[in-house]
């Protein structure tokens, strides 16, 4: 099973801002931004609309990130890894 670690607070954002290199927060996924109920939709099918072709066949997740010093944001496509209990 793979699964998102940022989205399942696993890890942390570890990227720099291509503007200033301080930081980048995590804002979530793409599709959060998308309406009222997208933070409510499956994983799976938030991949349908993210607009990245072929998202939920190659397991990344489109995030967005916030820079912590100059608020620059920016889309990070984050690799899903397997799941290990």
């Amino acid at each position: 099973m793979y699964i998102c670690y940022l989205c399942n607070g696993l890890e942390k954002m570890s990227y720099d801002c291509a503007v200033c290199g301080a930081h980048m927060l995590d804002g979530g996924k793409i599709v959060d931004y998308y309406g009222d109920y997208s933070p409510y939709m499956e994983i799976e099918d938030a991949q349908l609309v993210d607009g990245v072709p072929n998202s939920s066949e190659s397991h990344q997740c489109v995030h967005v990130g916030v820079c912590s010093a100059c608020n620059h944001m920016e889309e990070i496509m984050i690799n899903e890894e397997t799941f290990h209990q």
